[in-house]
């Protein structure tokens, strides 16, 4: 009897898989913290033969490498990848003996990447699920413009033909289990529910109801912003990933933080958004540690800078540690925990910004001078806008600050979160600032003027 393990990375977005029988088992792309992996394992008394790469990964740092090291594996990458590692090269319709009757299969389904594969789970030669990375998600398929944008429109038809490939050679009970999907920048699209076979993609997934055409132009009219740090993800992955270092960094009293923000560093405090706004060290960013930690500081971050970490708890600098070092932030410069107050000096005071409700801006006088911020992606502003607000997304705000004329700035996002990272870099820059931290739903029933149409700004 086979057994399937999912690994949830929220931060990511992303899942990994542990699959296998009795005695053995096989690791689907996993995260740069291995030891959840062999946790699982372990919890299931299998030893891990095979260690599988569905694609070199363009949106953290696999474990694949360490992973294989640590348990003698056999680590299977498509033979088409360039990578600078000892590793078996796998083509399509490749087979690996996993556990008695249960086996691995390759079905070369490029798109996502032009070698990925994805591979068929099969028990007694009848299969049962199929790993498919960044090719058939749940919904949707991965975008096909990570790798060089002139292949983009080969790889979008090559989405298609691959999903069309799945469709066709697997059985409808089949469980498809992705990779991406899950609130990854690598899908196309987030997934619609959290479980799905081949016969529900037939019913519903794009690549499989329309036609080539339409649905290569719906897939590149509809893909989003690339997180900057993507660009650092496939060669680390290709050139093979260090293991991973958790050990607790050295430690930052008050002194030496204020001489980390002298020398230009960042120091990140990763308590809640209100928490921060009540009082901070003055100069920080707020990166919520419950919130996607890892996507919007290594997405905002000039690569290579060193960090700081400030938190409340070693539980929660621990967690961010580790979310960090999963997209290749590895070792913070420096941390501290416990509360704002010890990490000034004596002769120092907090910084605070107030927050607010898009209710309290509706009920601003209409003569008072403020310049509303909408820091959400181009797609979100799309579907409409705070009438005359103006807009740069949360990744350009660091290097665009400028463009913000003089005044009271009442940044918004989505939800708060991501507003909440805005008011802090404005905050660290000397502005005064406002965080709207409520739904953009409220924004119209709060009374203010709406445009929605075609988009007419950046």
């Amino acid at each position: 009897m086979f057994f399937i393990d999912t690994l949830d990375l929220e931060g990511l977005g992303n899942r990994s898989y542990l699959a296998g029988g009795a005695h053995t088992a096989v690791a689907v792309d996993p995260p740069r913290d291995v030891d959840q992996v062999l946790a699982m394992a372990a919890r299931r008394g299998v030893r891990i033969s095979h260690v599988v790469e569905t694609h070199v990964h363009n949106d953290y740092v696999t474990g694949g490498l360490d992973l294989a090291r640590l348990t003698g594996a056999a680590y299977l990458v498509p033979a088409a990848a360039r990578v600078s590692f000892d590793r078996t090269p796998v083509h399509d319709g490749d087979t690996f003996a996993v556990d008695d009757g249960i086996t691995l299969r390759a079905l070369a389904t490029p798109g996502h990447t032009p070698h990925h594969t994805s591979y068929v789970l099969e028990e007694w030669g009848s299969a049962v699920a199929v790993f498919t990375g960044g090719s058939l998600l749940i919904g949707t398929v991965g975008r096909p413009d990570l790798v060089e944008p002139r292949l983009t429109e080969e790889l979008a038809r090559a989405q298609h033909a691959s999903a069309r490939r799945l469709a066709a050679e697997l059985p409808d009970e089949t469980q498809v289990l992705p990779t991406h999907g899950f609130g990854s920048f690598c899908s196309s699209a987030q997934a619609d529910g959290d479980a799905t076979t081949i016969g529900k993609e037939k019913a519903s997934n794009d690549a499989l109801v329309q036609e080539v055409d339409s649905f290569v132009s719906a897939l590149l009219a509809g893909l989003d912003d690339v997180p900057a740090y993507y660009a650092h993800m496939g060669p680390a992955n290709a050139a093979g990933p260090a293991p991973v270092d958790l050990t607790a960094p050295p430690v930052a009293d008050a002194a030496d933080i204020a001489a980390r923000l002298a020398a230009g560093e960042w120091v990140v405090d990763l308590r809640t958004r209100i928490a921060f706004a009540r009082g901070h060290v003055a100069g920080s960013f707020n990166f919520e540690a419950d919130g996607k930690v890892a996507t919007y500081l290594a997405w905002l971050i000039p690569w290579g800078k060193p960090v700081t970490l400030l938190a409340e708890s070693p539980e929660q600098l621990a967690k961010a540690q580790r979310e960090l070092a999963r997209v290749g932030i590895d070792r913070p410069a420096a941390a501290a925990t416990g509360e704002p107050a010890e990490w000034i000096s004596a002769n120092e005071e907090l910084r605070s910004f107030p927050r607010a409700t898009f209710a309290d801006l509706a009920a601003l006088d209409p003569y008072e001078h403020r310049i509303v911020l909408d820091v959400r992606r181009d797609s979100e502003r799309a579907d409409g806008w705070i009438k005359d607000s103006v807009h740069i997304p949360i990744h350009q705000l660091h290097r665009r600050q400028q463009e913000l004329p003089a005044g009271v700035v009442w940044v918004h996002c989505a939800g708060g979160m991501r507003a909440g990272i805005a008011a802090s870099l404005l905050d660290a820059a000397g502005r005064d600032v406002v965080a709207v931290d409520d739904s953009f739903d409220a924004a119209r029933s709060a009374g203010l003027p709406m445009v929605t149409g075609p988009r007419s700004d950046s």
